[in-house]
């Protein structure tokens, strides 16, 4: 029998978020200087509280896993991969415990089929940092099942936000839907105050295009490289830590965008952003 947490979490049309996962296991160490990613820390354990019921599921799409086609965890206990180096031992000991979800995987993947995009189920790929990171601070329990979605390889933004688009409607059906990257994402220029009018020119036009009505919004996410200082903040060929925002727009339908995170961390502006 359905509880009725399960229920109304079924019920309720779930938002769209898009996150900054931070860097590497940043969250659980000592930076220098103290304090760099303490405001992104705790917006991202505040969402959990803003969600209009408890999700029934979690579909994550991290910038750190890319294929040729769209391939989606099937897995029920799938492992943590620990893609980050040189931090100190004990973030390689991190844990986040959540089931997988092979039954949504599969959903997940007939979908895309359905929409005309390639798409396999791989139940052997575990949870990668962009994934479990931020999730051990938005739901620590890890009683949530989630799935991972990969970018695909050549990072199309019109084939991620279709992607979205043909997910849609599992929102509906009580899943949370994240992309999980960073509005900014140039290794050279974090740290370095050359880049933080840049930064902040380009998080300001992606404010506005998020907030845009859809058809408007669409056009301009597929079209971002044109955006000012774009290339600056995500250098072609490395704007895997944007796209995640296609799959995320995609997926909002009609629903509006807002900004609801947005913090000057190593001299670079850095934002979050909801849809529903």
């Amino acid at each position: 029998m359905t509880n009725a947490n399960e229920s109304s979490a079924a019920s309720t049309v779930q938002p769209v978020l898009f996150i900054p996962h931070g860097a590497g296991p940043c969250f659980f160490m000592d930076w220098n200087p103290p304090g760099t990613w303490a405001g992104m820390a705790g917006f991202l354990k505040s969402v959990a509280a803003s969600l209009p019921a408890r999700p029934r599921a979690i579909l994550m799409v991290s910038a750190h896993w890319r294929t040729q086609e769209f391939c989606v965890t099937a897995g029920e206990h799938p492992e943590l991969i620990y893609d980050y180096y040189g931090f100190p031992d004990h973030t390689y000991a991190l844990t986040y415990p959540a089931p997988g979800a092979p039954a949504l995987a599969e959903r997940v993947d007939r979908l895309l089929s359905q929409a005309g995009l390639a798409s396999q189920r791989d139940a052997k790929r575990g949870f990668d940092h962009g994934m479990f990171v931020p999730l051990k601070l938005m739901f620590p329990e890890a009683d949530i099942p989630v799935v991972q979605l990969s970018l695909r390889d050549d990072l199309d933004p019109a084939a991620h936000l279709s992607a979205g688009e043909a997910l849609a409607s599992l929102r509906d059906e009580g899943v949370l839907i994240i992309g999980s990257g960073m509005s900014f994402h140039n290794m050279r220029g974090y740290g370095d105050t050359r880049f933080t009018v840049p930064s902040e020119a380009f998080d300001d036009w992606l404010t506005q295009t998020v907030e845009a009505e859809p058809g408007r919004r669409h056009a301009a996410l597929n079209d971002w490289a044109r955006a000012p200082h774009a290339l600056q903040c995500h250098p072609p060929g490395d704007e895997e830590h944007l796209i995640p925002l296609m799959v995320a727009a995609g997926a909002a339908g009609k629903d509006k965008g807002r900004k609801i995170y947005s913090e000057q961390v190593l001299k670079t502006q850095l934002s979050a952003f909801r849809f529903g």
